[in-house]
Formats: C-alpha cells, structure tokens, sequence
C-alpha cells in the first residue's frame, strides 16, 4: 500500500505471501494516479518516499530518483529504523484500520478477485472516513 502524508490511501496491490514486498514497490509507485493540485498540472509521484529496511536496496534507490522522487529508506547496517518511526506510523495505522475488517485480517476467500475487492472497499472506507471526519 502507498499512502499520503496523512494516510488516505492511493495504491493498494496484493501478492502472494511468499514474495518480497520490495519487488513491488516501483509497480506501487507507478500505479499512483494523477493528484489534483489546487494550482498547476496534476502531480503524477509524490516528492519523498520514506521506507523501512525492507525496501533497501542501490537498484531501487537509483529507480526512484529516476521518477524524481527523494528515497527516505534507512540502509541495513548503518541506519537506524527509529528515524523513519514518526513516518513509518502512518502507513502502520493504515494497516490496522484495514485489519479492522475480518475478512482482511484472515484471508476466507480462494479467488483473488474477491479478495482484491475486499481490499479496495477498505481503502475506500479509510478514505470515506477521513472525508467525513473532515467536512462533516
């Protein structure tokens, strides 16, 4: 999942469990639809992106300053991962706030459709609710 600043989700992919996250995060990054702008043309990818060690690597550094995007990814061995907590919560939150929903919690479903809907409903509840928590 990528989120915004504020943690209203933009990008949600699903994989099998035994793959690694970090392989999809350039397909994350390039899934992220045009954001409106108060002014100017639509921005297609956020300015930063901050990561856990999990995303570390010199191949996808050098892919996201390609897309002109500032990687925030703590470096195995010489960073600690208590820089990127006060980031790093947001997203966390936003995992909860999906786990709230059993069938997400738990996998019940054996076709990947279902599932795949499942998910995009509770993203799109995450982001109802911080509609509703703003104008209402």
């Amino acid at each position: 999942m990528v989120s915004d600043r504020q943690g209203i989700p933009l990008v949600s992919l699903e994989t099998a469990a035994n793959v690694n996250e970090g392989t999809k995060l350039l397909d994350a990054i390039d899934a992220i639809p045009p954001i409106k702008q108060p002014t100017g043309p639509p921005r297609h990818r956020p300015d930063k992106l901050h990561a856990d060690k999990a995303y570390d690597s010199r191949d996808r550094r050098a892919a996201l300053q390609q897309r002109d995007i500032t990687p925030r990814i703590a470096r195995k061995g010489i960073e600690s991962k208590t820089k990127l907590g006060r980031h790093r919560w947001v997203i966390e939150r936003d995992f909860a706030w999906l786990h709230r929903n059993r069938r997400l919690l738990v996998r019940f479903e054996r076709r990947d459709d279902l599932h795949a809907a499942f998910l995009h409903l509770g993203c799109a509840l995450i982001c109802w609710s911080f509609c509703f928590d703003r104008f209402c």
